[in-house]
């Protein structure tokens, strides 16, 4: 079995906000792949279905970004998932453009507190992430306006088409590894 998990914050006062990309885009993947997300077990939204044969568990942490771990850690270990393995993680990223997406098999947090405490709870940074890139922070900005606040409608479009690609970047991973995924999407 493999756990999607998007990352985002919960409340409609979120909703498509930069931070909230990861929820989005596992919206997407939900809807594409007829998977219902509304079971509520340790501290988050779960669907479960069927995605190129394998079962899939979707999940959208309620913890707050900055604590994702402490619902996909514990998840993880119930259903007996190897993080390093069987996690993919979807979330917003504001190092890359706008509509960019960025797959890695594992790496730092690279300044996301989500994925911070993600590694954290799971002990390993050992696990497949599919980055979306928001638009580019800059400095002398505020942080935690840029990350709350939403994309300009000129990036909305492209960001969409982002969404769609990573939804097809987990196929790809599923059937082909998370290399493949890289080749063809980074």
């Amino acid at each position: 079995m493999y756990v999607i998990a998007g990352l985002g914050n919960p409340g409609m006062k979120y909703s498509g906000t930069r931070h909230n990309a990861g929820f989005e885009a596992l919206d997407l993947i939900a809807k594409k792949n007829g998977i219902t997300i509304r079971k509520n077990e340790f501290r988050a939204l779960t669907g479960t279905g069927v995605m190129e044969g394998e079962k899939v568990l979707l999940m959208k942490p309620q913890t707050f970004m900055n604590l994702s771990g402490e619902a996909i850690g514990p998840l993880c270990a119930y259903y007996g998932v190897d993080p390093s393995t069987n996690l993919i993680v979807l979330s917003d990223d504001i190092a890359l453009p706008a509509g960019k997406i960025r797959i890695r098999a594992k790496g730092s947090a690279g300044g996301h507190n989500g994925l911070k405490d993600i590694i954290a709870n799971c002990h390993t940074d050992a696990f497949k992430r599919i980055r979306i890139g928001m638009g580019v922070f800059q400095n002398g900005d505020d942080m935690v306006s840029f990350v709350l606040g939403k994309p300009p409608k000129t990036d909305r479009a492209l960001i969409e088409d982002a969404f769609d690609r990573a939804e097809q970047a987990v196929h790809v991973i599923i059937t082909d590894g998370v290399e493949a995924a890289m080749n063809k999407f980074n």
